[in-house]
């Protein structure tokens, strides 16, 4: 690495404080990273789940409605159907993890109501109904969790190129200057030392000599 800084104190300071900036938030983006793959690894989790109640909600729901066609006509199964209202009775909310907005579905489950009359269906339409009904709220929480995964992994992904950046590329670079100019430093420290030990040992010497001539010279005189 071609380091194109001059070595002195101030620029090691300058280096010093973002080498530790960058390892400070290394260690944050570390945490952040950490804390979201565990909250993805439970959202997975929780899918998982959800999605193996769904497997066997809509096994249930499609035997019995294969039953309500062939006892009571397929076209009185959709004029039931078709009167069922599209549902609504729900409210899109967000919560914050570690900064990223992920979606949290409100509703209120309520119990079933059925849009027909009894008079012409008979227990298979019940239970077929019955079923659908309870999956309308398992996909909208598959429906949650799948969106809030997707969410993360996004975030996880960037995050974890963030940290990788500042891992392998900011850090070892910080730390390369903090060397050259702390190096470069100690030397110019150790070339002053050794300067003033030679100016001071010249003196000493000069001293020496002049108090010598001194002594010298009076001892003539006498």
């Amino acid at each position: 690495m071609d380091i194109n800084i001059a070595p002195t104190k101030a620029n090691l300071m300058s280096a010093k404080g973002s080498l530790d900036f960058s390892e400070k938030g290394y260690e944050l983006l570390d945490q952040k990273r950490n804390v979201l793959i565990r909250e993805m690894m439970s959202l997975l989790d929780k899918a998982k789940e959800v999605q193996t109640r769904i497997n066997s909600t809509f096994k249930e729901a499609y035997d019995a409605l294969k039953t309500a066609n062939l006892t009571m006509g397929i076209a009185s199964v959709v004029d039931i159907a078709d009167s069922v209202p599209e549902g609504s009775e729900f409210e899109v909310l967000h919560k914050s993890v570690m900064g990223v907005e992920i979606p949290k579905l409100k509703y209120n489950v309520k119990e079933v109501e059925p849009y027909y009359s009894f008079y012409q269906t008979d227990a298979s339409m019940d239970v077929a109904f019955k079923r659908f009904w309870e999956i309308k709220y398992l996909v909208m929480d598959l429906a949650e969790v799948e969106n809030s995964v997707y969410k993360l992994a996004i975030e996880i992904k960037r995050t974890q190129k963030r940290a990788n950046a500042l891992e392998n590329i900011q850090i070892p670079k910080f730390q390369e200057i903090v060397k050259y100019i702390q190096d470069a430093l100690d030397e110019k420290d150790r070339e002053d030392f050794f300067r003033l030990k030679v100016v001071k040992k010249k003196r000493t010497y000069k001293k020496q000599s002049e108090e010598n001539n001194g002594t010298n010279g009076t001892n003539g005189n006498l």
